[in-house]
């Protein structure tokens, strides 16, 4: 029931996963009318794979976490984590309140043994055709850190990948404001020697904000407050280039005729960056998967927060981050 649009954008984006993922079941959690007319505007025949979880209450993109928490316990936020906890449901997707999504997630579901606070983990695209996605965390979760915060960050992020991407020992760097080791405040200075030692997480220095998308490296990590400020000025920077574009192509009947000619080629060169196609961030270290959609996203892309998290459920993720700690735990108890 979040987001900017609600149901008018996830029942579209939920009837189009279904049909691209034949083993593919969804819960819509909600209000059971108002859902019901969504799916009745779609002309959608009853599917098995599809049901719906009534829910009265519905948490506010405005409203404190908070008070969102302690007040809305049948809200189709708190209901649909629930459905997660309960087994009922491998993963949770909402475009709803971010700090409430976080908070209720992580009263509910609780953090995996070893990690003390979820981290927003994303992928983004690459200029690099051997690596087809960067994964960056903390994207807004947690605005103060401590370097022992970016070393988990860095282990669940590395874990994450590699189960999804199927590759071994991804690599993994700082993001900072310069690659040189004397470079950076505190935070960024300490978590380095950390990574740096850590048996497994393929550590390989700073990266400046320049080059996140160019593949060099497979995770990049930062505190949330750095990290949600690179990824809001990256879209700004997007929506930038195609305000000028459009007004160049726009200028006179020759520069349309131009358009016209160049927008297949435009099109085909620009998909693999089309921001749609990398909605939904996980809440990596909860005891559970829940995937938050940008509270913008339009059906397609909010479909991709979807499938996202049926990625993350085939790849068992949270099983994975688990097994990865306590080995981790087992191993320094025993030296």
């Amino acid at each position: 029931m979040g987001g900017d649009y609600g149901p008018s954008v996830v029942v579209p984006a939920a009837l189009r996963s279904l049909s691209r993922h034949p083993d593919l079941h969804l819960i819509l959690v909600g209000d059971k009318t108002r859902l019901q007319e969504a799916l009745a505007s779609e002309q959608a025949s009853e599917n098995p794979r599809l049901t719906i979880h009534h829910a009265s209450q519905q948490v506010m993109m405005d409203e404190e976490p908070g008070l969102a928490l302690r007040n809305k316990k049948d809200s189709s936020m708190r209901v649909a984590i629930n459905l997660v906890k309960e087994g009922e449901a491998q993963a949770c997707v909402s475009a709803g309140n971010t700090g409430a999504l976080v908070a209720t997630a992580r009263f509910v579901l609780k953090m995996i043994p070893g990690i003390s606070r979820p981290a927003i983990i994303a992928a983004l695209p690459s200029t690099t055709e051997a690596c087809l996605s960067v994964r960056m965390l903390d994207l807004g979760g947690n605005v103060e850190c401590t370097a022992e915060h970016l070393l988990q960050f860095a282990l669940i992020g590395s874990t994450l990948t590699s189960a999804v991407e199927k590759i071994e020992a991804p690599s993994v760097a700082l993001l900072n404001v310069g690659a040189e080791s004397i470079k950076g405040n505190d935070l960024v200075k300490e978590a380095a020697p950390l990574l740096e030692a850590h048996p497994d997480i393929n550590y390989v220095g700073f990266v400046e904000g320049d080059e996140i998308y160019s593949g060099n490296v497979r995770v990049i990590v930062c505190d949330g407050f750095v990290g949600n400020v690179a990824l809001k000025t990256s879209e700004g920077v997007a929506k930038t280039l195609n305000y000028f574009m459009k007004r160049a192509f726009n200028r006179n009947l020759l520069t349309r005729l131009v358009a016209a000619i160049a927008r297949p080629v435009l099109r085909s060169g620009l998909k693999s960056f089309d921001p749609k196609r990398y909605n939904g961030a996980s809440l990596l270290g909860l005891n559970g998967i829940v995937i938050k959609s940008h509270g913008g996203a339009d059906a397609l892309a909010y479909s991709y927060a979807i499938e996202e998290a049926l990625h993350e459920a085939r790849s068992n993720i949270v099983k994975k981050i688990t097994h990865k700690l306590t080995q981790l735990a087992n191993e320094s108890i025993a030296t």
